[in-house]
């Protein structure tokens, strides 16, 4: 999942999750940041490094890139104590930042094991019928995914480099791995989103559906808000200003959901309600999933 910063991709990402595993699929939601949201969508304790339910059939778990980073040197390195002095090293730091796709490829390392069918890792060796990868906004979405690649021919060899060419085959492989992008029907979502396929398309890997979210309702005819508008040239009223405010934001969102559709045609688009509530947890979550699951 993968989207312009601010569009509700995680939301998005953790309601999918939801559907999922209400359709029966063993599911989990790899959030990939420095700072997770899941645990205040869901009200419990932080999410961290470790699998975590969060629902029936519903697992989440948090990868924070630097951790990755720090953990990957620990295994190359045979004292703990000798990983951190070098992770904390300004030489370190020079050769992550001279090493493109180094921080990303030990990140969906992760992510690619926990599609596996054989888990090296703890979890009570869980296998997953879906991972939904939560990435980043859509400013590093496309190098997220091209980083293995970039990383192989880098790197030509070693253990690292061959995960990063496993990792490639199965980011490419339109039978394992697809992209849905989470979007808002506004001009600059619309257009980053865009341009986020044409990048998908170069990168080979495939785009499988648009999640549009925040739509606003449809609450009037056309008929309905002639009247109103009527109304308000007669008297002064809030009530009257925010029904006519809202029904030009949901005839503008309208326009841009079609500009959407006309640029990407084919590509499925699941339409999620913008939902009017002063707070967003869980229940919002599971209104969105059941929205998801029509």
């Amino acid at each position: 999942m993968t989207g312009k910063g601010g569009v509700g991709k995680t939301t998005v990402a953790y309601a999918l999750g939801l559907t999922a595993a209400a359709a029966g699929k063993r599911t989990i939601v790899c959030e990939i940041a420095r700072q997770e949201r899941g645990s205040e969508l869901f009200g419990i304790e932080p999410i961290g490094f470790n699998e975590v339910r969060v629902g029936d059939g519903l697992w989440a778990i948090s990868i924070d890139p630097d951790r990755m980073v720090r953990e990957y040197l620990e295994v190359l390195l045979p004292v703990r104590a000798m990983a951190s002095l070098l992770y904390r090293s300004n030489l370190f730091a020079y050769l992550a930042a001279a090493t493109p796709g180094l921080q990303e490829v030990v990140s969906i390392g992760k992510a690619y094991e926990l599609t596996l069918d054989v888990r090296r890792a703890p979890g009570d060796g869980r296998v997953y019928d879906l991972v939904i990868v939560d990435s980043p906004a859509t400013g590093h979405g496309v190098g997220f995914l091209e980083a293995p690649g970039t990383f192989r021919r880098i790197a030509r060899g070693g253990p690292l480099a061959d995960q990063a060419s496993r990792i490639e085959r199965m980011i490419t492989d339109p039978e394992r791995c697809g992209v849905g992008i989470v979007a808002t029907p506004e001009e600059m979502a619309v257009n980053e989103s865009a341009d986020l396929a044409d990048g998908l398309a170069e990168a080979g890997v495939a785009l499988d559906e648009l999640y549009v979210n925040e739509l606003f309702p449809d609450r009037f005819s056309a008929a309905e808000i002639d009247e109103i508008r009527a109304a308000r040239e007669r008297v002064e009223s809030p009530a009257l200003d925010a029904a006519i405010a809202e029904a030009e934001r949901a005839a503008a969102q309208r326009i841009e959901l079609e500009r959407l559709r006309g640029i990407l045609p084919g590509v499925p688009a699941h339409e999620l309600p913008f939902l009017f509530t002063s707070g967003f947890g869980e229940a919002e979550l599971r209104d969105l999933a059941e929205e998801l699951a029509r």
